[in-house]
């Protein structure tokens, strides 16, 4: 099976792996929802938009067509479009043999096991199902009834603090507390309008819900984030009806999620405003 491994293109240079792999990307824009809103950050903001270390990716290319793609920004797991069994070993192999030693992988629930059990495999690595969360798309919104009192607004500039501090407690929350500079996270949000606010009426923050840029007529709610003081009555299910309603009202075609399947309450409030279940994701962690 190794001569299979280097149909796998590895390369630093975003430019290239767009070149290559981009029209595959966009082919499918909820799939692949992942690697084209990371490599979007990582044109508007630089290679170092998630870490201090280089990113890498890689296509898989075979009889002139690219049929499967990765990529990594450190600290941060491997993310990989979705693989047969045969092609998940190729990757490994081909990892190893470039001296590559991710901490873990991102993908569909089917090609994150294959990889993780290839990578166990070619490495020696133990791999530990670590999360397994759900990729929703938006029907018909549907925003709860009644709404919490208070309004949505944008944020801006005068809310970085803010956001700064909420967006390192959602971190924590999931476990990747520290992974990328929050403050760096801020500026990117706040640059392009990507986080909207519930605030109560008397103009206090109360949740948020992020957006991600539009690329490929996908837009994806993320990160949804309530203090857990404040919880329980009904600012997220506001704020994330809000962030909604506003990708659809900018030309959005999809707008997509992700849900922490350990969470039923989140799957629960995603689903009675219209969010409707695409496919299931798992990210596996690597130990030696």
């Amino acid at each position: 099976m190794d001569h299979v491994a280097y149909d796998w293109h590895l390369t630093h240079d975003l430019d290239v792996f767009l070149g290559r792999a981009g029209e595959f990307l966009r082919s499918r824009p909820a799939e692949h929802t992942v690697p084209l809103t990371v490599t979007d950050t990582l044109r508007r903001r630089g290679p170092h938009g998630f870490g201090e270390e280089a990113p890498v990716f890689g296509f898989l290319e075979r009889e002139g067509s690219v049929r499967a793609a990765f990529f990594r920004t450190p600290p941060y797991p491997l993310s990989v479009t979705p693989l047969s069994e045969e092609d998940a070993d190729a990757l490994a192999a081909r990892l190893a043999d470039a001296g590559h030693s991710p901490p873990g992988v991102f993908a569909d629930h089917a090609g994150a096991t294959a990889f993780a059990e290839a990578w166990q495999r070619r490495a020696g690595a133990a791999a530990t199902l670590r999360r397994r969360e759900r990729l929703y798309h938006l029907g018909t919104l549907t925003p709860p009834q009644p709404a919490p009192p208070g309004r949505a607004r944008v944020a801006t500039k005068a809310d970085r603090s803010q956001l700064i501090r909420w967006h390192g407690e959602f971190a924590k929350t999931i476990g990747e507390g520290g992974a990328r500079d929050d403050g760096a996270w801020a500026d990117d949000r706040i640059s392009y309008g990507g986080v909207t606010l519930w605030e109560t009426p008397d103009g206090t923050p109360v949740s948020m819900a992020g957006a991600t840029a539009p690329v490929a007529g996908q837009i994806r709610v993320a990160p949804v984030y309530t203090p857990a003081d404040l919880r329980g009555r009904g600012y997220a299910g506001a704020a994330t009806a809000e962030v909604s309603r506003a990708a659809l009202a900018s030309g959005a075609e999809e707008v997509l999620l992700f849900a922490d399947l350990a969470n039923p309450t989140s799957n629960g409030l995603y689903q009675r405003i219209g969010y409707r279940p695409v496919s299931d994701f798992a990210r596996y962690d690597f130990t030696t």
